[in-house]
C-alpha cells in the first residue's frame, strides 16, 4: 500500500508563502503532532496545549513570508511554539512575582533520580509542577535556554530562574520518592 506524501516540505512552505489556504492546512496537518508535543510540555491541560498550538500556527502563517528556506523549518516553528506558550504563561508569572526569590537558598537534588525515568514518566510528573516551575524546567532542561535567556523571556532575574528550576527539580524528586514509597 502506497501512501500519498504530498508536496515536499520546501514546496509546501513556498506555497504557504503565497497565502494558499490549502497548503497551510497541509502544513498544519504535517506538523500538528510535533507542535502539540511541544505545547503539551508547557501547558497544564490538553485544551491549553491545543490553544497554544493553534495560536502558534496562526503566528507562523502570518510570519512565513519572512522564513528563510535555508534554515530548518522545525526549529523556526519550535521557537514560535515555545514563545507562544511563554506569552500565555506571562500573566501567571506576573501574579507570582510578589515572592522574593532573590534571597532564597538553592535546593540541592539527586541527579540519579531523574536519570532513571523514561520520557513519558517525566512528562507525566512535570504536569504536577506549578506553571512557573514547569515553564522554567522546560526552557532550561529540555529546550536548552540559559538562565539569562529565560530571565529576559519571562521578565525576571536569572537568579530567580535558578531558584524556580531548583524548586521544580526538588518537587519532581519529592513526587518520585512518594511514588516509589507507594509502590515499594
Amino acid at each position: 500500500m502506497h501512501l500519498k506524501q504530498g508536496p515536499a516540505e520546501e514546496d509546501l512552505i513556498n506555497y504557504c508563502k503565497t497565502g494558499s489556504l490549502k497548503h497551510q492546512e497541509m502544513l498544519y496537518k504535517r506538523f500538528y503532532g510535533y507542535a502539540m508535543g511541544i505545547s503539551l510540555r508547557y501547558c497544564a491541560t490538553r485544551d491549553d496545549a491545543l490553544e497554544v498550538t493553534n495560536d502558534a500556527f496562526i503566528k507562523a502563517f502570518n510570519a512565513i513570508k519572512s522564513f528563510n528556506n535555508d534554515k530548518p523549518f522545525k526549529a523556526w516553528l519550535r521557537t514560535i511554539i515555545v514563545n507562544t506558550a511563554i506569552d500565555r504563561r506571562r500573566k501567571d508569572l506576573k501574579l507570582l512575582q510578589n515572592t522574593d526569590l532573590e534571597n532564597a537558598a538553592a535546593i540541592s537534588y539527586d541527579v540519579t533520580v531523574f536519570e532513571q525515568l523514561n520520557t513519558y514518566d517525566l512528562l507525566k510528573l512535570m504536569q504536577q509542577l506549578p506553571p512557573v516551575q514547569l515553564t522554567i524546567f522546560n526552557l532550561y532542561e529540555i529546550d536548552g535556554y540559559s538562565h539569562d535567556e529565560i530571565a529576559k523571556m519571562l521578565a525576571l532575574s536569572a537568579s530567580s530562574s535558578r531558584v524556580y528550576l531548583a524548586r521544580a527539580k526538588e518537587k519532581l524528586r519529592s513526587i518520585i520518592n512518594k511514588e516509589q514509597q507507594s509502590h515499594g
